[in-house]
């Protein structure tokens, strides 16, 4: 079978971003013309996106730019790109210049509340941006009311976003799904893997385990599982990615899978644009 110089030099750079974590079974090693008749793309129920976190220290601008040039069409949308008290005319405007980059914004957060003045306008901000998933880090004492206050908003998911050993609150997936298995079911976690691997657990059995409450998921690669560990690029890391992407689609997870790139924020362009090409690879392979 003749293979083209473009299959050819597809199926190679592929193998080549694999290479660094050994998932050669992903890409038939050595015989491309294999690979091309064997292996079709794999379908997906979930969708790559972006945690407006990763643009901190950028504007939306930027941002946008970014997400264009990685083909990724969803993002998370945080108060420093739209503020919390940001007009109807503010969010309509946000919105179209949004859309002028084939971007859609899904979801608001995360946002902290303690208090609830807080919670009211947290979930008045996400019905005027007009979202259904907002991710949230309550406080544990006001969590009832958060509860109490999904019975206004009938089309929200509220997604608690789970931080790991960095702060004392909602520190693994076990500790929001022991807090939330009682409440209103439209309120679950933000599963953000890197965190949840960093607090010595393993996300790929926490999304087995809680994929009915996971409503948003953050993505990173981790060097270690402990506290110590640091975001890498996706790839690089000790995070079993083919392992998750398979339990993804196992379980059925139809929401946003964000990447929250949290190395270089100074300068992070290089690791986004690697990390969306390893996760393209593996979306369409593993």
């Amino acid at each position: 079978m003749k293979v083209s110089r473009r299959s050819f030099l597809k199926t190679g750079l592929a193998s080549t971003a694999l290479l660094a974590t050994g998932n050669l079974n992903i890409v038939e090693a050595g015989n491309p013309a294999v690979s091309e008749t064997k292996k079709e793309k794999k379908t997906n129920p979930f969708e790559l996106s972006c945690a407006g976190y990763t643009f901190v220290n950028f504007d939306i601008d930027t941002t946008l730019k970014t997400l264009q040039k990685c083909d990724i069409h969803n993002l998370c949308i945080k108060d420093f790109h739209l503020p919390l008290n940001a007009t109807d005319d503010q969010i309509a405007a946000f919105h179209n210049k949004l859309a002028s980059f084939g971007v859609t914004g899904y979801g608001v957060g995360p946002i902290y509340m303690n208090n609830k003045e807080e919670v009211d306008n947290a979930f008045a901000y996400a019905k005027r941006v007009g979202v259904n998933v907002m991710v949230g880090v309550p406080s544990y004492e006001i969590l009832p009311y958060v509860s109490d206050k999904m019975k206004e908003y009938p089309d929200l998911y509220y997604a608690i976003h789970l931080h790991g050993p960095d702060i004392d609150r909602f520190q693994t997936a076990t500790v929001i799904w022991d807090k939330v298995k009682d409440l209103d079911p439209r309120i679950g976690m933000c599963l953000d893997i890197g965190h949840d691997f960093r607090a010595g657990c393993d996300p790929i059995a926490d999304l087995q385990k809680y994929h009915s409450r996971i409503f948003d998921m953050h993505i990173k690669d981790e060097s270690e599982p402990t506290k110590q560990g640091h975001c890498m690029e996706i790839g690089r890391g000790k995070i079993d990615f083919p392992a998750l992407i398979r339990m993804l689609r196992k379980v059925n997870y139809t929401g946003k899978l964000s990447l929250e790139y949290e190395k270089d924020m100074k300068d992070p362009f290089l690791g986004i644009a690697e990390s969306y090409g390893y996760l393209k690879a593996l979306c369409d392979n593993a």
